[in-house]
């Protein structure tokens, strides 16, 4: 917690920041095993019979939710939970003013807003896909609304006969591992898309320990997000193959050490890359079944004094690097049907950044890597995606000068940055072997950050 936060928090704080009509950010509750997966009762929408809705349904059972179909007028919910698949005209809208206008008040803090919907390109006609497209706005705009209260707002889109593969997100959106998670779409495609339909659903024995016998390499692992990610692996029962520069190799021989993985001093850059991952991943571990693309630098100027080399580094660092990787593994054969790739793009990529243009140029290349390679690995049942994180604290923000610092953090619905474990809880459950079919995704981990909204 920052210190504006930290203060806040406190007595002082709430009494005098709302006097002054300053933000006050809300404390974020993030997950710890075996904690409760929403804080109240989910109130799930329409009545039986819902494509989305049944589907939902059947996911959460067993998780101890308690679901109410029918509100009472009274109860203060941790999810609202609305199957949107069957709007196709405007005036089918309204049917979101009439479930969440008179619920979302008593959205409990820290709760979540979810909308479930069809795929506009899967609609019958023009109207239907235009309705399902207006579902975005909608739900970013919750989002916002209910950001002060910790509260976040998502729209997941499932195509047609995908709806026993929306377990695992439903896991994820409604817990406190999307803390720092809002306004973002999320697509769910078909089994027959992602070349699983022999597979049938994915049993997940322990969901507090989902990458149980999963091995997974992390690249820029020795410490900040990457860390976060290689602890949040293991913590998950994944094995981590923690990979970072010679120059890091004590820190990473830690991580290795207390994540109880194993470690590869490795340059990216390097033209051998994949061929030493690969080496080391048949002489430590039986398999791989994935791979974080997590090492970046930046070297920032502006464009006009910016030397080429800075220019080539960080593309080669950023970009060239995941994209070989991971076409010479797949070549390979390394990482086979079911594995997992997953990029970490950037808001700057996004959105553009004031003296970033070779930093924000590599990380719009991640989300078109996601585009193109989640397309030409779909047959054979690899998924590929990408988190854009936002402000995070870390040792690099943290070098950033005071103004822009508190800018970045306040810019948003949750008033606040993140920490390095939301990226990590983002990027874990994109590695879950249950998230089959979630894939060609860029998932923002930014708080619902104004720039680049």
């Amino acid at each position: 917690m920052d210190r504006y936060a930290a203060l806040a928090a406190s007595p002082a704080g709430r009494l005098v920041l709302p006097r002054l009509g300053l933000p006050t950010p809300p404390v974020l509750r993030r997950y710890a095993p075996g904690q409760p997966l929403t804080v109240g009762p989910v109130l799930l929408g329409p009545a039986d019979g819902g494509r989305l809705a049944d589907a939902a349904a059947a996911a959460l059972s067993g998780t101890g939710v308690d679901i109410r179909r029918t509100d009472d007028g009274q109860t203060r919910y941790g999810a609202l939970v609305l199957d949107a698949d069957d709007l196709a005209t405007v005036e089918d809208l309204e049917r979101l003013h009439a479930f969440f206008s008179p619920t979302v008040r008593r959205l409990a803090d820290g709760g979540r807003v979810l909308v479930l919907a069809g795929r506009p390109q899967d609609a019958a006609d023009a109207e239907a896909a235009v309705v399902q497209r207006a579902l975005e706005g909608f739900t970013r705009s919750v989002g916002k609304e209910v950001g002060g209260q910790g509260a976040t707002s998502q729209l997941v889109r499932v195509a047609p006969g995908a709806q026993d593969r929306i377990g695992s997100t439903l896991r994820f959106l409604l817990s406190a591992r999307s803390a720092f998670v809002s306004g973002q779409v999320v697509e769910i495609g078909t089994d027959v898309e992602m070349g699983t339909d022999v597979d049938g659903p994915v049993d997940v024995p322990d969901w507090d320990a989902p990458l149980t016998g999963r091995v997974v390499v992390v690249t820029g692992a020795s410490r900040g997000i990457g860390e976060a990610i290689a602890t949040t692996v293991a913590r998950d029962g994944g094995t981590v193959v923690a990979v970072d520069v010679p120059a890091a190799a004590s820190g990473l021989a830690d991580v290795a050490r207390r994540t109880g993985g194993s470690y590869l001093a490795l340059d990216v850059t390097a033209p051998d890359a994949a061929a030493r991952i690969a080496r080391h991943a048949a002489e430590h571990h039986d398999d791989l079944h994935g791979i974080v693309h997590n090492a970046g630098i930046t070297r920032d100027k502006r464009l006009r004094n910016m030397s080429a080399d800075r220019w080539r580094q960080v593309l080669a660092v950023n970009l060239a690097a995941p994209l070989r990787i991971t076409t010479e593994l797949v070549a390979d054969g390394v990482l086979g049907h079911g594995s997992r790739v997953v990029g970490v793009s950037s808001v700057a990529g996004l959105a553009g950044n004031t003296g970033q243009t070779n930093y924000a140029t590599s990380k719009a290349g991640v989300a078109g890597l996601v585009d193109r390679l989640s397309a030409d690995l779909a047959g054979q049942g690899i998924t590929v995606n990408a988190v854009a994180p936002g402000f995070i604290e870390t040792q690099m923000t943290a070098a950033v000068p005071v103004g822009v610092r508190q800018a970045g953090r306040r810019l948003s619905s949750l008033n606040q940055g993140g920490l390095p474990v939301d990226v990590a809880e983002t990027i874990g459950w994109l590695l879950w072997p249950a998230s089959t079919g979630v894939t060609g995704n860029v998932v923002r981990v930014c708080g619902q950050a104004l720039i680049g909204a």
